[in-house]
């Protein structure tokens, strides 16, 4: 059994963002951020625990369980046992010679994603899953890690991650600072947004809760238009702005909307290389997140006419994306700081670069705007309310989107752990309210994958998605080469 003990428990309060994002679970949508690492070599767990007290534990959050009391939420230092963290696991091998248990590995982390986080201990539990054989027949180890939303957000949590790998097969990585998180190498939404320092951010958190203490309208308001307004009024006009965001109208009611009912079903593609995605955007004159953001609603498209959907030419489908609002730099914090831009997709568009076009476009009508930056205002003022408050107004920007999607870069250099490779990684971001589909995109070493969480209630095959987005994007890379000729 391996521990880590403090000196000194600390106690310290819980920011009004990170509150939100606390009080936003419910039976239907758990507030945890869930990743799956994919590592050429077992690791054994022993090495796994001496990595997380070096690297993981160097940081408070993931030292400290939540208490609640009347004054708000806090951040309570306790002794760690890594034996409640680490748990080790193993898959059946596949019943056919050469055949893959890819799909028991996808049930496995679609059962842990409903599965809450103890609340007597600190949010976070890893599970180390030996015999896993994957599509190209290799056997791998796979790491599933799942973060409780209240800790950080997906930005800082893959740094975090990141930082227990090396560059070097035979050297470990440095300790990292208390407070620092490795950024990532390059932010594909910075292009929309205006320089954040943390000290913005954290004004926002203090803004958020002088706002709530100087009003009293919020027990007294019947309707949402009635809240939105009273916040507006207290919040002046960094929350008028926030109110224009309830102007939205709501997207094309599709399959991928509804009542989600918990079950959760996940899938992963194989990467796709990361030079062809830019060259296909070069190519159009798109950005990388174009390309990808085109792709992904080429396949969201297929998947609903493959179902039998009629898909008209109007049809659009917004997704919530969160946006990085930390400056760049090393030395940044956990926590949660960050937006959402809603940005929808042109579903209903036929022709591969008519989409392709279209998304850029919308893309660029969104660059300059402040909208991550009221989002997240809202969210501080929204964990300084009371907890009905909260879900109401949750709700209420949830049921104008279908899906919650992450973009994430990470390191384009092989890491490795305990000398084992990491091959592949991806994670998936919650959903909140009645969202029931999550999509994410994270490159790492030369490749890009997609990941897909679901509700049952929803889409009970998420491989059909995924096997889609590949098909999508390689319709882009034979159009570019036949505009060359």
């Amino acid at each position: 059994m391996l521990s880590t003990a403090v000196s000194a428990f600390s106690r310290r309060k819980m920011s009004t963002v990170d509150t939100a994002w606390l009080r936003m679970d419910s039976d239907s949508n758990l507030m945890m951020i869930v990743g799956v690492a994919m590592l050429d070599k077992p690791v054994g767990t022993d090495a796994l625990k001496q990595a997380l007290t070096a690297r993981f534990l160097a940081f408070s959050r993931f030292r400290s369980r939540v208490v609640s009391d009347l004054a708000g939420s806090w951040w309570q230092e306790q002794q760690v046992d890594l034996d409640d963290h680490v748990v080790p696991a193993r898959l059946a091998s596949p019943k056919s010679r050469g055949g893959s248990n890819k799909a028991a590995l996808q049930r496995m982390v679609g059962a842990l994603s409903q599965q809450p986080l103890a609340r007597d201990k600190p949010l976070w539990q890893m599970h180390l899953v030996d015999n896993c054989v994957g599509e190209d027949g290799r056997v791998r180890q796979a790491l599933i890690v799942r973060i409780h939303h209240c800790i950080a957000d997906g930005v800082a949590l893959v740094g975090v991650f990141m930082s227990m790998f090396g560059s070097d097969i035979g050297v470990a990585p440095a300790q990292p600072s208390p407070h620092a998180v490795v950024a990532a190498e390059e932010n594909p939404w910075a292009q929309i947004l205006m320089p954040m320092t943390l000290t913005s951010v954290k004004a926002i958190d203090l803004s958020s809760t002088l706002f709530i203490k100087s009003m009293c309208l919020f027990s007294e308001m019947d309707k949402l238009g009635g809240k939105i307004a009273g916040l507006a009024q207290a919040a002046g006009q960094l929350a008028v702005d926030a109110v224009k965001l309830t102007t939205m109208g709501e997207d094309t009611p599709t399959r991928l909307k509804g009542q989600p009912n918990g079950k959760k079903h996940v899938a992963w593609s194989e990467p796709l290389p990361l030079a062809e995605v830019k060259a296909v955007g070069k190519a159009f004159g798109c950005s990388i997140n174009d390309v990808l953001m085109a792709s992904v609603a080429g396949a969201l498209r297929a998947y609903l006419r493959a179902k039998g959907d009629a898909v008209g030419a109007d049809c659009e489908v917004r997704v919530m994306v969160p946006v990085n609002l930390r400056k760049a730099s090393r030395q940044q914090r956990l926590g949660n700081a960050f937006g959402l831009v809603p940005l929808v997709l042109p579903v209903g568009l036929e022709d591969p670069v008519a989409r392709l076009l279209e998304v850029r476009r919308r893309m660029d009508d969104l660059k300059g705007g402040y909208t991550a930056l009221v989002a997240m205002s809202v969210l501080g003022v929204l964990g300084a309310a009371p907890k009905p408050v909260q879900n109401d107004i949750q709700n209420y920007f949830a049921r104008k989107a279908t899906a919650v999607m992450s973009n994430v870069p990470g390191p384009q250099a092989p890491l490795y752990l305990a000398g084992s490779q990491l091959d592949q990684v991806m994670f998936w971001v919650p959903q909140s309210g009645d969202i029931g589909v999550g999509v994410s995109i994270l490159s790492y070493n030369g490749g890009v994958q997609f990941g897909i969480v679901t509700d049952d209630a929803l889409v009970t095959d998420p491989d059909n998605v995924i096997k889609r987005f590949a098909p999508e994007f390689e319709k882009l890379v034979m159009l570019a080469l036949m505009g060359e000729w």
